[in-house]
């Protein structure tokens, strides 16, 4: 049986003390619930701007997939979770650069967006992900 191990990174904001960044368990990586937050301060960034809230939060993601010893193509899936659904446009180009830029073999990962309440009022954008690594 293949252990889990917890993912960790200071590249990454740090996790609430009831949940970690990411968990790896065999070729299967959970990263958390990223905000747009600054991994040094523990700041959120960018109040009012999902765009620029949307590229901290995936690379946010990026840093933990990666400090499980994947890459961002090892990326099968990403959620996103907003809370306006008028900012769904804005996002949606963000992240489609973002994802584009930084997936070397043409293979997007799949999606989905959900619209709800988020647990921090500054916060537009939350995203989670799976990678599963060769």
């Amino acid at each position: 049986m293949t252990a889990k191990i917890r993912v960790s990174t200071d590249a990454a904001p740090a996790p609430a003390h009831t949940f970690s960044q990411g968990i790896r368990k065999g070729p299967f990586v959970q990263v958390s619930g990223q905000g747009p937050v600054d991994p040094r301060t523990n700041e959120y960034l960018f109040p009012g701007d999902v765009a620029a809230q949307t590229t901290r939060t995936l690379e946010n993601v990026k840093a933990i997939v990666e400090a499980s010893g994947a890459t961002f193509d090892d990326v099968v899936m990403l959620r996103v979770y907003l809370t306006k659904r008028e900012d769904f446009p804005i996002m949606n180009e963000a992240y489609g650069e973002f994802v584009t830029a930084h997936t070397t073999d043409g293979v997007l990962p799949s999606r989905t967006t959900v619209f709800t309440g988020l647990p921090r009022e500054e916060m537009l954008v939350e995203i989670d992900g799976i990678a599963i690594v060769d």
